[in-house]
């Protein structure tokens, strides 16, 4: 009886359902035979092709950017962008090699240098890498960075440090692996503010002079509290720009001037899409965490950002 009485049910609905088109074609005429009925399988969006009587489903989170026609869901970030064409003839030129051993590096034997890396765990691949350097003033890093040390009761310099602080000040390229916590931020920003003391002011226009590259908001506001400090010792301006807050006041603070930017990968390329930011200036650049950045699938949105970096007189990038 319950089967019969469903059977029952379905043809009163499609009764129903006949008659309601036909009335549809009579007050229609014509364009009744113009519509075509598209019929769904999907559970989730069900709507009726003529009379407007159907529900229209709504609408899907992270729908299409570029409209409802497009087969895209997202835009691809950076697309807006376009590869620098650089003209090495009216590029300034820059110093970068900024090193100088102290007496006491020099002195150093390479039997000393390498009891010291070897008591350190310190691993070195490549060709002419300079000594490490054991004690503060080997660096010789400006007295106000000397100050913010000193007032920070550090000791010595880390393993990361002591081998990284010879080859950034010298200008080289270098890939550094350190665990977390061992000193590796300092490893690169303080030849970061030496860099940016021999470089020419900023001018109105002007994007920052470095820039560090994070894969998670969380690390570059780590970053920041690290550079704001020995950023303002030395009289620079330093912001981080990341997604999930407001862009008014990252906004402002790269209109006004800034000579070392941390930033995500993602908000980085809003701006840079937008022209609220620019790479010209840019000759000192670090990625922080870079592995773990192309573990998080960055690398096209990295491409896009460094393609926007001056190359150097030879014609490599920075």
């Amino acid at each position: 009886m319950a089967a019969a009485g469903k059977c029952g049910v379905d043809r009163n609905e499609r009764q129903r359902k006949q008659r309601w088109q036909e009335a549809a074609a009579a007050r229609l005429g014509p364009l009744w035979e113009r519509c075509v009925v598209v019929k769904d399988r999907s559970p989730r969006t069900r709507c009726r092709a003529a009379g407007g009587g159907g529900r229209q489903p709504p609408p899907r989170f992270g729908g299409s950017r570029a409209g409802p026609l497009s087969g895209k869901k997202f835009g691809n970030p950076g697309e807006k962008l376009t590869k620098k064409k650089w003209n090495l003839d009216e590029l300034p030129k820059f110093e970068k090699n900024f090193y100088q051993e102290h007496p006491d590096v020099v002195r150093r034997t390479a039997q000393e240098v390498e009891q010291y890396r070897s008591s350190k765990e310190v691993t070195v691949r490549g060709h002419n890498c300079p000594k490490p350097i054991i004690n503060f003033y080997e660096a010789n890093f400006p007295a106000n960075v000397m100050e913010v040390i000193q007032r920070q009761n550090f000791t010595e310099p880390t393993a990361i440090q002591a081998q990284g602080w010879p080859v950034a000040l010298s200008g080289l390229d270098m890939v550094g692996v350190a665990q977390t916590g061992s000193g590796k931020t300092l490893s690169y920003l303080l030849p970061a503010i030496v860099h940016i003391n021999h470089q020419p002011f900023l001018e109105r226009g002007d994007g920052p002079i470095c820039l560090v590259l994070a894969p998670t908001r969380e690390l570059a506001q780590q970053v920041q509290q690290v550079a704001a400090e020995y950023s303002r010792a030395c009289r620079l301006k330093s912001t981080c720009i990341y997604g999930g807050a407001p862009k008014g006041p990252q906004i402002r603070d790269l209109e006004r001037g800034v000579e070392i930017c941390i930033a995500t990968p993602g908000r980085l390329i809003d701006f840079l899409e937008a022209g609220k930011t620019n790479l010209r200036r840019c000759t000192y650049l670090v990625l922080d965490e870079a592995d773990r950045m192309l573990d998080m699938g960055f690398e096209p949105q990295i491409r896009k950002i460094v393609d926007q970096i001056r190359v150097s007189i030879n014609g490599s990038c920075i």
